[in-house]
């Protein structure tokens, strides 16, 4: 017979960590919002393209941190698939990160195919948290708005892609950069002041 060991208890966070965590969700998503809506999600030109890309990749970066704090809180659950996921999702994020990146820096190679590629995975790793956030909710691990706005949140995908094919790209970045205020910023902002509602042992 093989015996598997029991998962190791989730880590004990300080208050310090997780507000750093949740602040750098917030402060990503404040600023590729505020870039939205300067820009919006199709700018005009190259310099546009470069801070919108560069605030997404700050967004991705608060993504991230979000991450690291469900994964040590496990956040989506205490078995082997729930906490998977959360790695999973990480690895769809590296490369839509290195897509944000590269799109930003290298102007000249936009529409070249291999770029496309990893442009793949920004769709696929929101889709991926919004999956995260539903989970989180059932698992109820983290409690209160904690538990709740997660699903606010990561249903930004879901809202925001939608919304630039039924109401045009102007339209559709407003719905785009307002969501991230509602969703991930305040989501941030709500863990950052009530630390306790993410602390867990259980």
């Amino acid at each position: 017979m093989t015996l598997t060991a029991p998962p190791a208890p989730a880590a004990t966070l300080s208050d310090t960590t997780i507000r750093r965590l949740a602040l750098g969700l917030s402060t990503g998503a404040l600023l590729w919002s505020a870039l939205s809506f300067a820009y919006g999600f199709q700018p005009a030109t190259d310099l546009g393209w470069l801070l919108t890309d560069l605030g997404g990749l700050a967004f991705q970066t608060g993504l991230m941190c979000l991450l690291a704090l469900m994964i040590r809180t496990r956040a989506t659950g205490t078995s082997r698939t729930a906490r998977i996921m959360l790695q999973v999702e990480r690895v769809l994020l590296v490369p839509a990160m290195v897509w944000s990146l590269l799109h930003a820096v290298l102007p000249g190679q936009r529409e070249a195919d291999w770029l496309a590629v990893l442009d793949v995975f920004w769709p696929l790793s929101m889709l991926g948290m919004f999956v995260i956030g539903v989970k989180v909710a059932f698992a109820g691990r983290w409690r209160g708005l904690a538990r709740v706005w997660p699903v606010v949140a990561e249903s930004w995908a879901v809202v925001s892609i939608p919304s630039m094919g039924l109401l045009g790209p102007e339209a559709g970045s407003l719905v785009g950069a307002a969501h991230l205020l509602v969703g991930y910023a305040t989501l941030g902002l709500i863990i950052a002041f009530r630390p306790e509602l993410v602390r867990t042992e259980k």
